[in-house]
């Protein structure tokens, strides 16, 4: 008898392992050449504001105007990202963002630029940044297998921090040597390369299975995921929270060693090149020690480790200490921002990432936003120390958040389509956009299985919402009460053959549990009702009529 033989262990996933793919090899360098000119541009973009104003409020809108266009623009350009070739939209925004910077440092050489002029473009480069951005977190999964995915967001996360510890400096002794102007000329330049490696990626083309979704059908769908998602609505609470804390830091740095310390624009640059030296070094101890911590552990320590940056930039007047305060700041950024990524994007499909990831980043950017307003105006009418002091009660009161929003690991998960469900028989061809349609499930289920059967029920209605349905749930027949009906309610007959591509084999498992429940001969019935007659597109829910409504 032949010896059995075992196939050989999988190769051991490393920090490195998503360097073997050529091109997330090509890709990451051209990306972080572009985060070098985007620091580059930050740190001259807010010391030029620095220097034409006295107002701290006007520094800090700096932030505003690089988050808010990821506030208006994220879910648009998450959808677009899942409906159209990605590769086209990429050379699209590294182009807008090239002909932005080149124009700012135009201006700002030829002494043509105010403060608010600097606000304006930034503002322009922020709605760039916003509508590639989803693009750019999402192509990971193209590029690289679901196992290195978790490597690859973590470099992803070194190049832009490579690019702070490196972009900070040169920009600042440019800034110093020549001027600020030159600094926006090469990060225009910057952008023209991403552009060119951008353009020689031969992208496979990806196949879609079952009607093409309308924009406006595409946003609903991606909202109506998140709404229906409890691991992705807990990390956007998270993230919010500690962007809108974290945003005290980003806004107000310039302004503590300018104004506080009395220090000049290479000490900031310097201060931010050490962040990044943090988040560098934090992606190093990540690879070797990240699996002894939960994701739920890193962002808890993250968020401690920033009641101290703002508590240390409000009270310590040593810049050297600040250094240090900055370079373990940096560790906590990347530990807290890569473990959020990481959730997120391992715990959706493909059929709506960029979606999902752009109102992750439409939530962090709100909170930097939203925060830098706050902290930028406490700053104002109170004081400096006042705004930093009150940015580290809220990050440290918003450690709570851990109890009834834990992280949940994802690393596990089968999001793979099950494409397990039949076509249903019809008699003629259906429209797509006819409808509503209504599906019924029927099951035999003993007295004493209800209970469980109704819990079982309950997540699997929550599945049906998530991916399409207008409303669902169940019902018991009063005559008959062993037989109990899953419904759900769809607005058009293409939206439920969406669904029927969109039913992964994670959630096949909580379909399963529910099946298991039947206990009739057959397996459940399942019958699909189209409106009749045919009524117009229903694209939003509408009240069932009740017995007391049809007296």
């Amino acid at each position: 008898m032949p010896e059995a033989t075992t196939a050989p262990p999988a190769p051991k996933v490393t920090l490195w392992t998503p360097f073997a793919y050529s091109v997330f090899r090509a890709i990451w360098i051209a990306g972080m050449v572009s985060n070098v000119g985007t620091w580059m541009q930050n740190v001259a973009g807010v010391w030029l504001v620095t220097t034409l104003t006295t107002s701290a409020l006007l520094v800090a809108l700096m932030q505003t105007a690089t988050s808010l266009p990821a506030f208006l623009l994220s879910m648009p350009a998450g959808a677009m990202a899942d409906l159209v070739d990605r590769r086209r939209l990429l050379l699209f925004t590294q182009g807008f963002m090239s002909v932005v910077a080149l124009g700012l440092g135009a201006l700002t050489l030829a002494n043509g630029i105010s403060a608010y002029g600097v606000l304006g473009f930034t503002f322009l480069l922020g709605m760039g940044a916003a509508l590639n951005a989803p693009i750019w977190q999402s192509i990971a999964t193209e590029l690289v297998p679901r196992q290195a995915l978790p490597s690859a967001i973590t470099l992803n996360g070194v190049s832009n921090n490579i690019a702070r510890a490196i972009g900070p400096a040169i920009g600042g002794a440019i800034i110093a040597y020549y001027s600020a102007g030159w600094v926006f000329v090469l990060n225009g330049v910057s952008f023209l390369g991403t552009w060119a490696v951008v353009y020689f990626w031969k992208r496979q083309p990806t196949v879609t299975n079952g009607p093409a979704e309308n924009f406006i059908g595409a946003l609903r769908a991606g909202l109506r995921y998140v709404q229906y998602s409890p691991a992705i609505y807990g990390v956007l609470v998270r993230t919010f929270a500690f962007a809108f804390g974290a945003a005290a830091m980003w806004g107000l740095v310039s302004v503590v060693v300018a104004r506080r310390l009395h220090l000049s624009s290479g000490h900031y640059g310097v201060m931010l090149s050490w962040l990044g030296a943090g988040a560098v070094t934090g992606a190093v101890l990540m690879g070797r020690a990240g699996s002894r911590l939960t994701f739920n552990q890193r962002v808890l320590l993250g968020v401690l480790a920033f009641v101290g940056t703002n508590t240390a930039l409000a009270l310590v007047n040593q810049i050297y200490v600040l250094y240090a305060v900055m370079f373990l700041s940096g560790i906590a950024w990347l530990m807290v921002m890569t473990s959020f990524s990481t959730t997120v994007q391992l715990s959706v499909p493909k059929w709506v990432q960029a979606r999902v990831i752009s109102v992750y980043m439409l939530v962090f950017q709100a909170g930097l936003s939203v925060g830098s307003l706050v902290w930028g105006e406490l700053a104002d009418h109170l004081s400096l120390q006042t705004a930093l002091l009150a940015a580290a009660g809220w990050m440290l009161a918003s450690t709570l958040l851990a109890f009834p929003f834990p992280m949940r690991s994802a690393e596990g998960l089968n999001l793979d389509p099950a494409e397990h469900w039949p076509d249903p028989t019809t008699e003629s061809p259906i429209d797509p956009d006819d409808g509503p349609v209504l599906v019924m499930i029927e099951y035999q289920v003993a007295p004493a299985d209800w209970a469980a059967f109704h819990q079982a029920a309950e997540q699997l209605t929550r599945l049906r919402l998530r991916d399409g349905a207008l409303r669902a749930g169940v019902f018991a027949d009063v005559a008959v009460p062993t037989r109990i009906s899953e419904f759900f309610y769809v607005a058009t007959w293409g939206e439920h053959q969406r669904q029927h591509h969109r039913f992964t084999r994670e959630d096949q498992v909580v379909e399963g549990r529910v099946r298991r429940f039947h206990r009739g001969p057959e397996e459940p019935r399942v019958t699909h009702f189209l409106a009749f007659p045919n009524t117009s597109n229903v694209e939003v829910a509408t009240p069932i009529p009740t017995l007391e409504s049809q007296r």
